[in-house]
């Protein structure tokens, strides 16, 4: 890989939050997205409970808040988020079904069955795939489901800058029957996978980054860190638009 490269995990996690703290998405994905993995889960009680783990700020938890019954936890590690979340709910008038804390989604502090699903778009990644498939089974109750996207080879063979620069990013970047096994062997039924679209990348994410990144570098001149993680961010978007055939996002939904 180029020494141009770096991987968003060698920047500090501050610097991380305060930048994606102006953007609506902190990952790829879309209302659309989350409605139609949301239609897949089929008999859940009247206001089913979900925890929407990694939440950023808010996006799934206000587009399942609207449009559902559910109540919904959601849980992240960084406060900011959280505030930013809390904002939007005012906003939307749905703080009534969204209950949003500060939590780390590898200790979970809630006692087991609890949840009708789990939900967590891009950011079971920050634990591992199939450590978060294995250590959130216990708090889902039976019959529920779980809801997660993740980032997968949509390819057996790739181009060897892409998969450098993903491999870096995200070691247990895998493929989607990869994927689906470790979901199985760790209990779940398979019910759905489906990649999500090209706007969720471009329309929903790298584009409204374009301002954040003005943000950021306005309030961090001199800052070289500051500086690389944009320049990161833009490699980023780039990489897609050359590879985007070999790779995305998706949605994994299991039951219990």
């Amino acid at each position: 890989m180029s020494n141009n490269n770096h991987s968003i995990n060698e920047f500090d996690f501050q610097l991380i939050c305060e930048y994606f703290s102006s953007t609506d998405r902190q990952g790829p994905g879309n209302e659309s997205s989350t409605l139609k993995a949301f239609s897949y889960l089929k008999d859940l009680p009247n206001h089913p409970k979900i925890t929407d783990l990694g939440c950023g700020t808010g996006s799934s938890s206000l587009v399942l808040a609207k449009h559902t019954d559910a109540h919904i936890t959601a849980i992240d590690l960084f406060p900011l988020f959280i505030e930013k979340l809390n904002t939007r709910a005012q906003q939307a008038h749905v703080t009534i079904k969204i209950h949003a804390t500060v939590g780390d989604m590898g200790e979970l502090p809630f006692e087991k069955a609890s949840f009708d699903v789990i939900w967590s778009e891009g950011a079971i990644y920050n634990i591992g795939f199939q450590r978060g498939m294995n250590e959130w089974y216990p708090f889902i109750k039976t019959g529920g489901y779980i809801a997660v996207t993740e980032a997968t080879w949509l390819t057996e063979h790739r181009p060897k800058e892409i998969e450098n620069f993903w491999t870096d990013a995200y070691p247990e970047i895998d493929t989607l029957p990869n994927k689906v096994k470790q979901m199985e062997e760790a209990g779940y039924r398979n019910i759905i996978t489906f990649v999500l679209p090209e706007e969720c990348w471009t329309k929903e994410y790298y584009i409204p980054q374009q301002k954040a990144q003005e943000i950021f570098l306005e309030k961090y001149p001199d800052n070289p860190t500051a500086q690389a993680l944009v320049s990161n961010q833009r490699r980023e978007a780039e990489l897609y638009q050359i590879y985007k055939e070999y790779y995305g996002y998706v949605f994994f939904i299991g039951q219990k």
